[in-house]
């Protein structure tokens, strides 16, 4: 049996039903389940078991889960609750039906001006309203960012990023992802908001020229 599998039909702190698995990254993994409470169908991200126990990497997740929390704009993936049900750190978040820009960018290949635009406006102001509030998402790229189906946009993983970007310090090593980072974290300096703008920069430039 698959690890994942025995989450199925599991209920956190008596509210959140897990229904199916959607994804596993790096540092966590994703579950869809309903929320009880509210009467609606959520995303619940988990961090993965090879940290628990790490004492600063479960304060870290909380403590960033919790800012982006706060954050409120339409172009940015909701987080709607943050919690620990024993062992289990998990954030609630707003469940997107589409697909990644990574995704639409391998379907279509090259984007013209004008939809090349329409995506990175919207990333722009999500970005603005983050940095406005002090969060720094530090993994822009297009597999963190999410297309609906009319064409709005919404960035994801503000709070794993910034995550998993301080563990990588931590260990001296560069962050973020290795193509679309920032000078400054390639020399494994702390980015601010400037590394999200460069990285935006290379997005925009892969969307309209691959």
């Amino acid at each position: 049996m698959d690890k994942y599998d025995s989450f199925i039909g599991k209920v956190l702190d008596g509210r959140y039903k897990i229904l199916e698995m959607l994804g596993v990254g790096g540092m966590a993994f994703v579950l869809k389940a309903e929320d009880l409470m509210m009467n609606r169908i959520v995303a619940i991200k988990i961090l993965n078991d090879q940290y628990n126990g790490d004492e600063q990497a479960e304060t870290r997740f909380i403590n960033e889960s919790k800012a982006v929390a706060m954050l409120s704009h339409k172009n940015i993936v909701s987080v709607y609750d943050v919690s620990s049900s024993g062992d289990i750190d998990y954030i609630v978040m707003e469940l997107i039906e589409g697909i990644t820009l990574k995704q639409y960018m391998e379907q279509k290949g090259t984007l013209n001006w004008r939809e090349a635009l329409h995506f990175s406006t919207q990333i722009c102001k999500a970005l603005e309203h983050a940095h406005s509030r002090g969060i720094v998402h530090r993994d822009i790229k297009p597999h963190n960012i999410m297309i609906l189906k009319d064409g709005s946009v919404k960035v994801a993983d503000f709070g794993i990023a910034a995550l998993e970007n301080e563990i990588y310090e931590n260990n001296g090593q560069a962050v973020g992802s290795i193509h679309y980072i920032a000078p400054e974290q390639a020399r494994g300096e702390c980015p601010d908001a400037r590394s999200d703008v460069y990285s935006l920069g290379v997005v925009m430039y892969e969307i309209c020229l691959l």
